[in-house]
């Protein structure tokens, strides 16, 4: 089902610490609103995780801790997609993080390969650090592929 069809039901959850992968998925939203497309945003700490099961879409936006890990607020949701048993599920995955640490956005990484095999993984985006006004067209092609799927 394209993005056009009979008001699917979207969402970005995502987890920040430092801001900047908060102020990614606002840039994301932004980027939906700018194409017509209204998309949920949720701090993962907000998202009733019963609404996965609703859900036509599901963006992630995660931060990376430690040695690439997820962060400890994200394992309900990452738990909760990989028990959901939706493989028509649409998904994308993003995040910031700092490439001076050797895994950089390690979260994202292991989001998409659970996401890959138990939904509809459309898209991954990682960002260096604080977003900057060049990610915004980054952003728009993410919502683009989210779209066309």
């Amino acid at each position: 089902m394209a993005l056009t069809n009979s008001n699917p039901r979207l969402a970005i959850v995502y987890s920040s610490v430092t801001g900047n992968t908060e102020q990614l998925a606002e840039m994301v939203q932004e980027a939906a609103q700018n194409q017509g497309i209204t998309i949920e945003l949720y701090p993962v700490d907000e998202f009733p995780l019963s609404q996965l099961q609703w859900l036509d879409v599901v963006m992630i936006g995660t931060y990376t801790w430690g040695s690439g890990e997820i962060p400890e607020e994200m394992h309900s949701l990452y738990q909760a997609i990989e028990k959901l048993g939706r493989k028509e599920l649409r998904t994308a995955v993003f995040g910031t993080g700092d490439s001076f640490f050797a895994e950089f956005c390690g979260a994202v990484d292991r989001f998409r390969d659970m996401l890959y095999t138990q939904t509809k993984l459309v898209a991954t985006l990682k960002v260096e650090l604080m977003p900057q006004p060049s990610d915004e067209a980054r952003c728009e092609k993410l919502i683009e592929l989210m779209h066309s799927q």
